[in-house]
């Protein structure tokens, strides 16, 4: 229908269009479209959890699929188009949920390292106001745009990436001891799941709930992760391990490692063939192949202003699976600021390969230390399904 547009005059009418999903932006493609056909003005329907504000290079209007269907049919019902004014724009806040999992954000599980959780976590990266280059129009159409700004609304991964340094930044200054993999921790663990309407998060691009795919821990929360309670850190060691454990030997290992007292490079051929990632001290819990029961270790350390503190735990158990976690009370004293548990997964339902979630929380009362649980229970080997599709 687009390429229909470029043959006939829409001179002096405004088009309404309804997004798609592609490699190209449809917005982009319906304004060029709509600008070669001399149009007016665009009326642009997309998911209402797509809040991207791109630059137009003509009047357009984006509303979400129901009020755009409202519209599609009441011009179904008047022959006659009716007349449509469009007003100056004003901002409006609190009335759409935040935050929304974007469209382009990157997706679990990893490839590469299944036995982690990815992402770690969400951070702001839409519609973020940054420098931009005067001599590039803002559209980045030279041939339709010859506009200059010195600022431009960006919105991408490279706009969350600077949010998560900056609040890095920030821990480390308050916490100068700390090391990268406390912070890490004490980002991930103080995450929100919950948008400004005390709801789940939204998955962009529609109206589903976010899972740990989408946000992994959550959506970050600067405040909280200044003072987390209890910090998952990391040795040399558990780096070492995961390097063996995804090919690397013991020669390259040796080239990335700083030689310093108590730092034992130990050869991968002689660690356990079991696989270790499991146990390595990551924030959260993920066991990507389920077929017994398996028991896992995780190490705490108290890093709150309070030294006698006691943790209880609370657990939801993903679908299908026992969880039991020992001991269930943390006691923290001065004397003894670090405590290890243990989680054992037992499955409790024939599957193949499904990933489910669940979490671990310690809470003292004031803190909530929150561990997002993914098992993939693989109890059953390969069988033909059906594969269905919706009409």
């Amino acid at each position: 229908m687009l390429e229909n547009w470029t043959k006939k005059s829409a001179t002096g009418k405004i088009i309404l269009c309804f997004s798609n999903i592609g490699p190209i932006p449809s917005s982009e493609i319906a304004q060029k479209a709509v600008k070669t056909a001399n149009g007016l003005a665009l009326i642009f329907v997309e998911p209402p959890t797509n809040q991207i504000a791109d630059v137009d290079i003509i009047p357009t209007v984006r509303v979400d699929i129901s009020q755009g269907t409202q519209i599609q049919y009441y011009l179904a019902q008047f022959p006659k188009l009716p007349v449509v004014r469009i007003l100056p724009s004003r901002t409006v806040i609190g009335k759409s949920p935040a935050p929304v999992v974007a469209p382009f954000s990157s997706r679990g599980p990893s490839s590469i390292s299944p036995d982690f959780l990815k992402p770690d976590l969400t951070a702001p990266g839409i519609n973020i106001l940054a420098a931009w280059p005067p001599k590039t129009p803002p559209t980045l159409m030279p041939s339709d745009d010859d506009r200059s700004v010195n600022w431009n609304f960006q919105s991408g991964t490279s706009m969350s990436c600077p949010h998560v340094s900056g609040v890095a930044a920030l821990i480390k200054s308050a916490h100068p001891h700390w090391s990268p993999a406390a912070i890490r921790s004490a980002l991930m663990t103080t995450a929100s799941t919950r948008d400004t309407t005390l709801d789940s998060i939204l998955a962009g691009g529609s109206m589903e709930v976010s899972d740990p795919f989408d946000i992994g821990s959550g959506h970050i929360n600067p405040l909280k992760a200044m003072d987390p309670g209890l910090v998952y850190d990391m040795k040399t060691r558990d780096y070492i391990i995961f390097l063996c454990n995804i090919g690397y030997t013991q020669e390259q290992i040796k080239k990335m490692i700083l030689p310093s007292p108590g730092t034992d490079i130990t050869c991968c051929s002689y660690l356990p063939k079991t696989n270790m990632n499991m146990n390595i001290n990551y924030p959260s819990i993920t066991v990507s192949n389920l077929q017994s029961s398996t028991t896992i270790k995780r190490t705490v350390r108290n890093v709150g202003t309070k030294k006698n503190a006691i943790y209880f735990v609370r657990i939801v158990k993903p679908n299908g699976v026992e969880v039991v976690v020992w001991p269930r009370v943390l006691i923290f004293s001065c004397f003894k600021e670090e405590f290890s548990y243990y989680v054992t997964l037992k499955p409790l339902k024939k599957s193949q390969g499904r990933y489910d979630f669940g979490e671990i929380v310690w809470s003292d009362g004031f803190h909530y230390v929150r561990s997002p649980l993914v098992v993939v229970v693989n109890t059953i080997g390969g069988d033909d399904s059906a594969i269905v599709s919706s009409i």
